[in-house]
């Protein structure tokens, strides 16, 4: 977390921003999907890492990172850090479901995450970056929770996989600088992913990953 924050005050120092000067949008909720769109929302440790496997999809329209799981309306970055809201870093994907399945992006999901890591991700400690899937209906419902039962039944990976599945009470964007910062902040999102072992961690769990 200390890596990540540091990384982010410089890219907003170059960028001429203050790291909490900036507020989060007033909605609870991103702007509808286009016509015939779904949503899905996954929690998996820095929402910085978790856009880049899910934008090179096809069938995926946009990600949006932000928080979720918590109690406080409308969180700004801050509060959520510091661990005091009872959000989880997230991003929501936009999808067109006759191009690509919900069972697509789980499946991608898992291939980013650790699963039975209880305290944080990676780097990362703290419930603020705990993994999740937060379900938009009865149907994600039942789809996250097979996806789940699948790999605790393979046997191919040790320990109880830890990861919430909720139901998705509020989503609330985060602060504009954090959207797409793989792509406006190449070089300090790189120091950073490598800096935590995020990729060596991923590596030992799924084995080498297109996602």
């Amino acid at each position: 977390m200390k890596l990540r924050l540091l990384i982010s005050a410089v890219g907003l120092a170059l960028g001429g921003l203050s790291l909490l000067g900036s507020a989060p949008p007033a909605a609870s909720s991103a702007e509808p999907a286009p016509e015939g769109a779904a949503r899905a929302t996954f929690a998996g440790g820095c929402f910085w890492c978790m856009e880049p496997p899910f934008d090179k999809i096809p069938g995926v329209v946009s990600t949006t990172s932000g928080y979720a799981g918590g109690k406080v309306v409308n969180p700004s970055y801050k509060q959520v850090s510091a661990g005091v809201t009872g959000h989880t870093e997230v991003v929501q994907v936009v999808f067109d479901p006759e191009k690509v399945s919900y069972q697509k992006l789980l499946g991608v999901f898992w291939a980013n995450i650790d699963p039975f890591d209880g305290g944080g991700q990676f780097c990362d400690r703290g419930s603020q970056y705990r993994t999740a899937i937060f379900y938009a209906d009865d149907a994600q419902k039942r789809a996250a929770q097979a996806s789940k039962d699948a790999i605790e039944k393979s046997a191919k990976l040790p320990g109880s996989i830890v990861t919430e599945i909720a139901p998705l009470d509020a989503f609330y964007p985060a602060e504009d600088y954090h959207q797409d910062y793989y792509k406006k902040n190449v070089r300090h999102y790189q120091r950073y992913r490598r800096g935590c072992g995020r990729d060596r961690r991923l590596q030992e769990l799924w084995g080498k990953s297109d996602h």
